[in-house]
């Protein structure tokens, strides 16, 4: 086939313990679905319908073994950190019932949700869509995903990031409002969901502002950790 430009390219993530690589088609992120975090951000934390928005397959960056480097985004002065769970879809489908969600999954992974505070909290205010705040390369670094078939599916487990030693975030992922399972679920009803799919699943309270310089350790209980630095443009 004859292409009129150049074809986006396919971007992949490392699997635990295996030489294939996991191709990343869209990035689904879950908001405020942490009751904490949606206090800190002034919302309320009552179990109201998920709501999503999206980030490309260009934001993920592979982390895992060593360090790994982000830049520090433009046209912001408010850059946060919000350490995730990531679930991985291996089986798409639409209208799928929470009770076999989960069997849709390949696998999990640590994940950092990079935010430009500032823009989407103005955005927020005016009501606006989040696209400049979140949905930017380079601002999901991603850990090797752990299979199914390996871990299991996680239900419950500490989540947490800290930043030069110090810590940041620290919760549980028994916490979320909205577990995996019904996420997916509740997704397909409005999308039908493809292999290749990512759902960053919300993070905990303690979200705060990184600069240059910053190393943050990401972790959440059964997986590999992530060391992401945050440096100059």
């Amino acid at each position: 086939m004859n292409y009129a430009v150049p074809p986006a390219a396919v971007h992949t993530l490392a699997i635990a313990g295996s030489e294939e690589r996991f191709p990343v088609n869209r990035i689904f992120c879950v908001g405020r679905n942490y009751a904490a975090h949606a206090r800190e951000m002034g919302r309320d934390p009552d179990r109201e319908k998920p709501f999503f928005f999206m980030k490309p397959a260009n934001a993920t960056v592979q982390a895992g073994a060593g360090e790994v480097t982000i830049p520090y985004p433009p046209k912001t002065a408010n850059f946060h950190h919000e350490i995730e769970l990531v679930a991985f879809i291996g089986k798409g489908g639409a209208n799928i019932p929470v009770e076999q969600a989960l069997e849709h999954v390949y696998g999990y992974a640590v994940g950092l949700d990079m935010t430009r505070r500032d823009i989407q909290l103005e955005a927020r205010d005016k009501g606006r869509p989040w696209e400049f705040g979140k949905s930017f390369a380079q601002s999901a670094p991603i850990g090797p995903i752990a299979r199914v078939d390996d871990v299991g599916h996680l239900s419950e487990g500490a989540i947490s990031v800290t930043v030069n030693g110090a810590p940041r975030q620290h919760s549980d992922i028994s916490k979320l409002i909205w577990s995996v399972a019904e996420s997916i679920a509740y997704l397909s009803e409005y999308e039908t969901l493809e292999p290749g799919d990512v759902i960053m699943t919300g993070t905990p309270e303690g979200v705060n502002a990184v600069v240059p310089g910053d190393v943050m350790v990401g972790e959440v209980a059964g997986l590999a950790p992530i060391t992401v630095r945050v440096v100059g443009a």
